[in-house]
């Protein structure tokens, strides 16, 4: 009884086997591909980040199209599900520290609706590792150059978003989803800019409670 056990085992451990690495493979990645990423950058950490980052004339993806926020706490579902429906082929947030939010919890909620997403995509079929959420301080140039580069790469081997559109803007429709949340455009990202004017930035309101 023993023997054929053991023929039987050693036959699906070599078919299991190659199944294994037949799915841990990668996807072969187009060279001519550059993804279009949304960045939804708190005002006052991440996107002074991306300023920085500039300045110290780091090198990142220009393929990274950036909307201010005054906190990520502003950041909707409803956002994010309108730029992959959009095309954009990834869409993540990136906020102050945990702990360190200049309204308190913000970040912790935009982390909250990044998962509430990333389900919502499985749902319907989509990769949700389009969609991601990150934290870094207003000193951390070269960690918005990494992550940039990191979630960029990552977005590559996943390939094109199966619902981008030939003509749609996936940054307008994002920023027009975001409506009078999203703070005024700037230099782009990955240019020495000057910092985000602070006095504007009072007359925002708060994230929403």
């Amino acid at each position: 009884m023993a023997e054929p056990d053991a023929v039987v085992v050693e036959t699906t451990g070599s078919e299991g086997a190659e199944a294994v690495a037949a799915e841990a493979s990668p996807k072969p990645v187009d060279p001519d591909f550059e993804p279009e990423i949304i960045v939804f950058a708190c005002h006052y950490c991440a996107y002074a980040a991306a300023d920085l980052a500039g300045s110290m004339r780091l090198q990142y993806p220009s393929n990274i199209r950036m909307i201010k926020l005054p906190c990520t706490g502003k950041l909707e579902v409803i956002h994010l599900l309108r730029a992959i429906e959009a095309g954009a082929d990834g869409v993540y947030a990136a906020g102050c520290l945990e702990g360190e939010c200049h309204y308190l919890k913000g970040n912790l909620w935009a982390r909250q609706r990044i998962g509430q997403v990333k389900r919502l995509l499985a749902e319907v079929g989509l990769e949700p590792e389009r969609v991601e959420m990150y934290n870094m301080s207003s000193a951390q140039g070269a960690e918005f150059a990494r992550v940039a580069t990191e979630f960029t790469d990552r977005i590559k081997q996943l390939g094109p978003n199966p619902l981008r559109r030939h003509g749609v803007s996936p940054h307008a429709a994002a920023r027009e989803a975001a409506g009078d949340v999203a703070m005024p455009e700037e230099a782009p990202a990955g240019a020495s800019a000057p910092a985000p004017d602070a006095a504007s930035a009072t007359t925002e309101k708060g994230p929403a409670e």
